[in-house]
């Protein structure tokens, strides 16, 4: 059914249907536009929020143009939760706020503002928007505490409270709410912000309701949400019926120490709708990095749209796409487990195995696993000046997306859980904190190998200027389960933060820490991952390989071990190299005959050969499937086992 016809099935005539769904889309940027330009946060500032416009239900109408995935995907949710927790006491010029992660929130920084939209003493919508708030309270600056197990320590958990009463503003309320956490002039500047983003909504509502009638705005919303459904069914109806599962993993739950954590996704899709079963996935752990089921939503919702971008998301995409979550599992946590940390945990893993399971049926936009999402949080009190006051250094990182089917991965992009998030520019960050950025730059090699490679990563360092009091966090993963590649393709690299590198005092601190205290003078680095790579490395085109060693994407030690390419250096600064093809052939024929068994040689035997520097930190993933703790730089026997069952599944199944 084409596009055309499920548009012409609605009650609205084609052309007043299009501009009421285009002026929907235009609504919510415009509250966006308003966030922007008067939000107090520079982590709201740099696109950390969402808009949307729910019905009198709490259905979303339509989300705008650069939103956040993981919030739009549970922006519903959270008004259903206003509408049923205060039903028949909502009045106009209300206005309410909720961050509940048990609620169908996302983490307790995700500060939802809902405000209700009234004509004729009749609620016909509700305004929403939810900005990442840099501080909700709790044991950690940042609110990113990798030990706590229940929320308590987390920050302020926010069910649906009423801010604003038929106008009036609820300042005790709010302010007991904003005491609780670090900055609290910058939280209420951001709540500012947010409601009044919501007028804006209202406003460009009430227009569109005066110029076309409240009748045909009203029946707009729901031909909106049916025109999705419709068109999201017949896509449905073009493809494969039957069932796809894979599996991908958190690094660990540290109350257990070595071993994965699964998360299992098993996709069917029937004749009108598309069925996920996470049965099988492993119980809450004892870190933050659990979801709630709103959380596990968004993600499967995400990492289904990514593969229909044609298709507009709202409401009508969830009446197709249904999710089974079982209970007290590490993406079904519920209250009080903690779940901050989600988003480097359950979330990404999930839209990741979604990106597998879709890359076998739909193989033309087929794409290998993404780098994963992380935090660095430095919190305490700025010395830079005679007046003291609280900063907190707040930032992520871009990394490499995996490889896809005929292209490379992009380099250096905005994680799947948003790709509408900003780089945080460094001059923005040294105005506001005693935190100077000394390098920010792609890593050569970071790319998963493939036949199209992953994109690359990045590598961001700083030091700390004057300071007092702080402490730094960091909230990620892929440490251990490290990005992989697909259709034969090879991993990336993994993620950990090093403090003072290079120092006689040099650290370790992996994938996640919390309060590690840190001093002027102190300074830090981690990378990003590339992303995974696509398709056998040993059949990228050799002259694709000179490009990426003449760009320094790739090395040529590492077009060596990884393409079986043989790269001769003329002139570096001229960019002169020339490829020895009889040497090439002759590689990639070894390659092929002994790569399979690197997989099956014993794990301390690598990393002896590690230790004694044989062997490379890119070796031991790529070649040998192993997975180590560069902490102690012990072999993770578990954790090594786990993943080269991945790696035979997804690389050397495909190898000839």
């Amino acid at each position: 059914m084409s596009n055309i016809q499920t548009a012409n099935m609605n009650r609205l005539d084609p052309v007043t249907f299009e501009v009421l769904k285009n002026g929907f889309v235009n609504l919510v940027d415009q509250m966006a536009e308003q966030i922007l330009r008067t939000c107090y946060s520079f982590v709201i500032y740099s696109r950390d929020f969402s808009c949307a416009l729910c019905d009198a239900e709490g259905n979303t109408v339509m989300q705008g143009t650069q939103d956040i995935s993981v919030h739009v995907g549970t922006l519903h949710l959270t008004a259903k939760a206003v509408l049923e927790d205060f039903k028949d006491d909502i009045h106009p010029g209300d206005v309410f706020l909720v961050n509940d992660p048990y609620r169908g929130g996302t983490h307790f920084n995700d500060t939802r503002v809902i405000l209700p939209v009234f004509y004729e003493g009749k609620m016909i919508a509700l305004m929403q928007t939810n900005g990442h708030w840099a501080d909700m309270g709790g044991s950690t600056p940042g609110s990113f505490d990798i030990t706590a197990k229940e929320h308590y320590g987390e920050g302020v958990r926010i069910p649906p409270v009423r801010i604003y009463s038929k106008g009036a503003y609820l300042k005790d309320v709010v302010n007991v709410l904003a005491a609780n956490m670090r900055i609290p002039e910058e939280r209420i500047g951001d709540l500012r912000a947010q409601v009044e983003a919501a007028k804006v909504g209202q406003t460009q509502l009430m227009g569109i309701v005066n110029k076309y009638g409240i009748e045909t705005t009203l029946i707009a919303f729901e031909e909106v949400q049916n025109y999705v459904e419709r068109l999201a069914k017949s896509k449905i109806a073009s493809l494969e019926k039957g069932t796809w599962e894979t599996v991908d993993y958190i690094d660990m739950d540290p109350e257990l120490g070595d071993g994965l954590i699964p998360i299992r996704v098993k996709m069917t899709i029937s004749d009108d709708e598309i069925l996920y079963d996470l049965a099988g996935s492993h119980d809450y752990i004892g870190c933050f990095l659990n979801a709630g089921f709103g959380a596990s939503l968004s993600a499967v919702y995400a990492g289904t749209k990514t593969f229909f971008p044609e298709i507009p998301l709202n409401s009508g995409f969830y009446r197709v796409v249904k999710v089974k979550l079982p209970e007290n599992s590490v993406v079904n946590a519920p209250a009080p487990i903690a779940v901050t940390g989600f988003c480097s945990g359950a979330y990404e893993k999930i839209m990741n195995a979604c990106f597998e399971l879709w890359s076998n049926i739909l193989p033309k936009r087929a794409i290998a696993c993404s780098f994963n999402l992380e935090y660095l949080l430095i919190g305490g009190w700025d010395q830079r000046m005679e007046q003291k006051h609280y900063f907190m250094w707040y930032d992520w990182m871009a990394g490499g997306h995996g490889g896809r089917s005929g292209l490379d991965g992009a380099n250096s992009t905005s994680p799947v859980f948003g790709v509408g998030l900003s780089v945080q520019p460094c001059e923005g960050q040294e105005r506001l904190s005693p935190v100077i950025t000394t390098k920010h730059e792609i890593i050569t090699d970071s790319g998963g190998p493939g036949k199209y490679r992953g994109g690359c990563g990045v590598e961001k360092g700083g030091v700390l200027t004057k300071l007092n009091n702080s402490v730094m966090s960091y909230c990620c993963d892929r440490a251990r389960s490290v990005t992989w590649g697909i259709f034969g393709g090879l991993p990336s690299s993994p993620h950990g933060a090093w403090l003072n590198p290079g120092r006689e005092n040099e650290q370790y601190l992996g994938a996640i820490f919390s309060n590690v205290k840190v001093n002027s003078g102190d300074s830090f680095t981690r990378p990003s991952a590339g992303g995974g790579g696509l398709g056998d490395p040993l059949e990228r085109n050799p002259e694709d390989v000179l490009e990426d060693v003449i760009d320094e994407y790739v090395s040529i030690e590492r077009a060596k071990k990884d393409y079986g390419v043989i790269i001769n250096e003329i002139d570096r600064d001229l960019d002169l190299f020339e490829i020895d093809y009889e040497e090439t052939n002759a590689e990639r024929d070894q390659i092929r005959r002994e790569r399979k068994l690197w997989l099956e040689v014993d794990p301390k035997l690598v990393e002896e050969k590690y230790l004694n520097g044989q062997i490379d930190k890119l070796d031991v993933i790529r070649r040998y499937g192993v997975i180590m703790d560069y902490g102690t730089n012990n072999v993770l026997l578990n954790s090594t086992a786990q993943y080269r069952e991945s790696m035979k599944k997804r690389s050397l199944a495909f190898w000839e």
